[in-house]
């Protein structure tokens, strides 16, 4: 897929057709440009490492919503094997927009449940652009019974900018079905991983998140609103969602310091829609590691822990006088 520039990255851009003309130039002995080609991809490399690695939190969100950016049956294809989907919720019907079945990632069988996404336009209609309908939860928290009852780890991918909120949402009691998932999640006897592959909107991300660990990509986000929800009703006008983003303490970073999430992992330099592959790797490692690390706890201990990991979530510790 052809990689659109966004905003920011437009001096990578300029730089690397001056590099790309200099080659062309120099390979038809047109011109001696190999000193100036060296010159120019040494301030290529400055620049963008003085970009990625001043991110601000408005930029993250673009990165993550980048139409290039891998979704969830991508990273399927590149770690796990195997992969057998269920469909259905066994009482309203099938739910494309959350996807799950049956894999193995490594020498581990899993659960996988994740949200899916579109590269093109087609494919987001079919997907409703990763926003949930109920039937959706209700299917992943079909196939989490059927992990539990099996004795599977169950893997969480979360990328959706927040649950479906049409009226055939509201008619078929969205809000019922995210909160018996969050209730539901804490009785599980088995490992549970949740990563954030892009954007982690609301209670759409969340009916999916109750995990003993929540692993976040680089530049992904976890919030309880959008930026621009956020700016339309503090601010009146969305174009304040730079402002916002910032304000929510939204991104990675922020929410390792907060302790929301246990994990930041790494992303290739300019976002996983660089480097698919790169990302895969890094999500499968840290995936397998955390289960390993999970499946030395007993039962009791387990959901004790998880329990205790989400009870202690906007403790504020006050100055004593």
């Amino acid at each position: 897929m052809k990689l659109t520039p966004l905003e920011f990255e437009k001096p990578l851009v300029e730089l690397e057709k001056k590099i790309e003309a200099l080659k062309v130039q120099f390979e038809e002995h047109i011109t001696d440009a190999g000193p100036e080609i060296e010159a120019l991809e040494a301030k290529l490399k400055e620049e963008r490492d003085r970009i990625y690695s001043n991110l601000t939190p408005w930029q993250r969100v673009q990165i993550v919503r980048h139409p290039a950016r891998p979704y969830t049956l991508d990273y399927l294809k590149l770690f796990a094997n195997d992969f057998m989907e269920m469909s259905g919720d066994r009482c309203f019907g099938d739910d494309h927009a959350l996807i799950g079945g049956l894999a193995k990632i490594g020498d581990e069988r899993v659960m996988i449940i994740g949200h899916q996404k579109g590269h093109d336009t087609k494919e987001n209609i079919k997907h409703n652009f990763g926003l949930a309908h109920p039937e959706g939860y209700r299917k992943a928290l079909r196939l989490m019974r059927i992990a539990d009852k099996f004795g599977l780890p169950i893997v969480s991918l979360i990328d959706t900018p927040g649950a479906y909120p049409g009226i055939a949402s509201e008619e078929r009691h969205i809000a019922e079905a995210i909160a018996v998932n969050l209730r539901e999640m804490f009785t599980f006897s088995v490992p549970i991983v949740a990563v954030v592959l892009g954007e982690g909107g609301s209670g759409g991300a969340l009916g999916i998140g109750v995990a003993d660990r929540v692993l976040i990509l680089e530049n992904a986000y976890y919030s309880v609103i959008s930026p621009e929800g956020c700016a339309a009703i503090l601010w009146k006008d969305q174009a304040h969602a730079p402002k916002a983003a910032a304000a929510l303490k939204m991104t990675a970073p922020d929410l390792l310091k907060l302790n929301l999430v246990d994990e930041v992992i790494p992303e290739p330099a300019g976002g996983a829609h660089h480097a698919w592959e790169i990302a895969a790797a890094a999500v499968k490692d840290a995936v397998l590691r955390h289960i390993d690390e999970l499946k030395k706890l007993d039962e009791f201990e387990l959901k004790e822990k998880r329990y205790a990991k989400f009870r202690a979530f906007g403790e504020v510790a006050e100055p004593v006088a």
